[in-house]
């Protein structure tokens, strides 16, 4: 080994950290977070990652989709020299596939004490009677790539927990298939042991550091729900800021009674700020569309609420914003909080005034459209606000 070359676990070690990346972003797309990496002299060949859910494929491991890339980059299935880096030890059918690329080495994080043939169930690998050998090591990065398969399954236990919990009689649930088609199913949180819930059950999202005491708080307006606010929540969290995102009761995933009667501001910012308190946020500011909205919800959050932001409501497609309302019934918190609306304006009270747009620099006529207009607001209002 040449002096300027890394030592074999290093080099092992910054492989499988690619590799977890790739993981990551089959966590991120509801796929079992398995995720590898072909390397031939150095050089990256290719990567993969677990996509049998959204494929419809179930040989679409990460190992198979990494295998195909590297063969076509090398116009020849057979893969001599090459090492694969998977962080979850091979399945049989993904090990039978790296025999037969003639795979010089198999480096593998998490074992797999069920399914796995590289040692655990079974030692395909080891098997002499095979025409080709194929060097394996574990263990590398271990806890990391386990750390991160545990969190998964953890999340959708949760989710799980959450989809059998109850239902009040006087209230409805949207079905979870109405959000199948949209992202980010996996960041759902409910919760519905907060006193002022009374029984109902609350969508929420936490992103960024999830121990932070101070940071975001985007509350949609009557018309939108949650997930409007995707790229702001998004690009907040990239600059190292934690960000709730609820939807009201009455909104996008969380439970809607039947009643418009059932509805006021005040019981709604009851529960906001029971929210707030138990993930544990000491201030926040506030972020939502329409001057009453944002100056109302700031004054009935005192003292959690530090400041506040307005700005344009960000556009849904016509099936985002009817996915949580399969028909009339579930629209009672619209038309309440519509009819609200007109009063809101009374409740706000002058030293709550939200910021507008142009406070940051930006034009009257901004707009929230995509990514890049949430990262330059979220870049501003970090700035101006510097919690």
């Amino acid at each position: 080994m040449k002096p300027s070359e890394p030592q074999p676990s290093l080099r092992d070690e910054h492989w499988m950290r690619l590799a977890l990346q790739g993981a990551r972003v089959a966590a991120a797309q509801g796929e079992v977070p398995v995720g590898a990496v072909v390397v031939r002299a150095g050089e990256l060949l290719a990567t993969g990652w677990n996509a049998p859910v959204a494929g419809h494929d179930p040989t679409a491991h990460a190992e198979i989709r990494a295998l195909r890339e590297a063969a076509r980059a090398l116009g020849n299935y057979r893969l001599d020299g090459c090492t694969l880096y998977v962080t979850l030890e091979p399945c049989l059918m993904c090990a039978g596939a790296m025999l037969h690329a003639r795979l010089a080495r198999v480096v593998f994080g998490a074992v797999d004490p069920k399914t796995g043939v590289g040692g655990s169930v079974l030692d395909v690998f080891g098997d002499k009677r095979l025409n080709h050998q194929t060097q394996v090591r574990g263990g590398v990065l271990a806890h990391d790539c386990s750390a991160l398969l545990q969190e998964f399954f953890a999340d959708r236990r949760s989710a799980r927990r959450a989809r059998a919990e109850p239902l009040r009689e006087d209230a409805l649930r949207p079905p979870e298939a109405r959000f199948a088609v949209l992202a980010g199913a996996e960041r759902a949180r409910y919760i519905r042991d907060l006193p002022a819930l009374d029984g109902l059950r609350l969508h929420y999202e936490d992103w960024g550091p999830p121990d932070a005491p101070a940071g975001w708080l985007l509350v949609h307006g009557p018309r939108g729900w949650s997930y409007e606010w995707r790229h702001l929540a998004a690009a907040l969290a990239e600059l190292g800021q934690r960000v709730i995102v609820p939807d009201l009761i009455g909104f996008g995933r969380s439970d809607k009674p039947k009643k418009e009667s059932a509805y006021n501001l005040q019981e709604q910012a009851g529960v906001l700020a029971q929210l707030l308190r138990r993930l544990g946020m000491e201030r926040v500011v506030l972020v939502a569309p329409g001057r009453e909205w944002a100056g109302v919800w700031a004054t009935l959050l005192q003292p959690l609420c530090v400041g506040a932001q307005l700005v344009p409501e960000p556009p849904l497609t016509p099936q985002a914003a009817d996915a949580p309302y399969p028909d009339a019934g579930h629209r009672a918190g619209q038309r309440a909080l519509a009819r609200l609306r007109a009063d809101a304006e009374m409740e706000r009270a002058p030293e709550t005034a939200p910021l507008t747009v142009q406070a940051l620099g930006l034009p009257a006529a901004f707009t929230l459209d995509g990514p890049e207009d949430a990262r330059l607001l979220a870049r501003r209002a970090v700035e101006y606000f510097a919690l």
